[in-house]
């Protein structure tokens, strides 16, 4: 069922591994309950479009989600009239109309019907006047899930992630999904494709932080929504250099790195106990990775459906909008990546 908000500018914005064992510990964060006592957002899952052929991926694979998530999907596009050109178009009675802009924009927006014609889910359809990220996070706040591609039209060719991509998942007020641009991020097109299901887990970078297991808890409704296990993953990274130049001390290294690994096994085991025991019905795992995290993290994505990281981890400056981890594993990936804000 397809509906439409009005096209008006009525929302101006602003500008191999083991399986690790339960074991319940108390903890402060969030849990399932606080999701459940949240009223529902009525944009369900929010999705940018531009009509690029990266937000074509992202307008597919948010339709995906929204179905298997239960919740109806909102597509938006947005326009904005250059300084310069505005003040000239103001001069004229009608300048309301928003002439050429907002006509490109509505028939960017029946593009994306006719990328959606057929899907069983509900659909609306917004026209918004505003700066394409301001719009997304503004609407944010109304939305259980932002999607968007990594680039849109604008984007200058060779760059990585676009404007839109980069400012989204440090403002949002809901988790945001970066669907990265490349072939494999693509969702084929038709309703058997939209609810087919993926088998493989969603994976979810976790240190301990508050911030991660926020992520955590995203990350495990997802899963269940998807009827996927979750993998909870934590990065070993590399100790020291000094086995390179002194192969004496290998063994010794080794031996450090081993304790190492212990020690986060243990720290793993009551975070996997921490998510099990909020989400009984979850098939969860944990493993511990040697390697730098955005590393592991980017590896292992491409064995999963969907990467969940929270904006900050432990290190991370208090000031910073999103960590390096987060930052540098949307610059990177080659599968969808969520980002879950602390607060939403």
């Amino acid at each position: 069922m397809n509906s439409e908000a009005p096209l008006a500018p009525e929302a101006t914005s602003p500008d191999s591994t083991p399986k690790h064992d339960a074991h319940t510990t108390l903890a402060a964060e969030p849990t399932a309950a606080d999701e459940q006592a949240r009223a529902p957002r009525p944009l369900g899952v929010l999705v940018g479009f531009d009509g690029s052929p990266n937000a074509t991926s992202a307008l597919r694979w948010a339709a995906r989600e929204a179905h298997f998530r239960g919740l109806p999907l909102t597509v938006v596009s947005s326009f904005t009239i250059p300084p310069a050109v505005s003040g000239y178009l103001e001069s004229f009675p009608d300048a309301g109309g928003q002439t050429l802009a907002r006509q490109a924009t509505e028939k960017t927006l029946n593009v994306a019907r006719e990328r959606l014609a057929g899907h069983p889910g509900q659909v609306t359809y917004r026209l918004e006047h505003g700066d394409a990220a301001g719009v997304m996070v503004h609407l944010s706040g109304s939305a259980e899930l932002c999607v968007v591609g990594s680039r849109g039209r604008g984007g200058f060719t060779g760059r990585i992630l676009g404007s839109v991509a980069a400012a989204l998942p440090g403002h949002a007020h809901s988790p945001t999904v970066v669907v990265p641009h490349t072939e494999e991020a693509s969702v084929g097109e038709g309703a058997e494709a939209i609810s087919t299901a993926d088998p493989r887990p969603v994976v979810v970078g976790i240190d301990a932080s508050p911030h991660s297991r926020r992520a955590a808890v995203e990350g495990a409704r997802t899963a269940i929504s998807h009827g996927t296990r979750l993998q909870l993953v934590m990065a070993l990274p590399p100790l020291t250099t000094a086995a390179m130049w002194y192969p004496e001390l290998a063994a010794r290294e080794r031996a450090m790195v081993q304790t190492r690994v212990d020690d986060l096994n243990k720290e793993l085991d009551i975070e996997v106990g921490w998510i099990q025991a909020q989400f009984p019905e979850l098939s969860v795992i944990g493993t511990v990775e040697e390697g730098f995290p955005v590393n592991v993290l980017q590896e292992m994505s491409g064995r999963a459906q969907l990467t969940v990281v929270g904006t900050r981890g432990y290190g991370g400056m208090r000031s910073a909008l999103l960590g390096s981890v987060s930052r540098e594993l949307l610059h990177h990936a080659t599968t969808p990546v969520m980002v879950v804000p602390a607060h939403d």
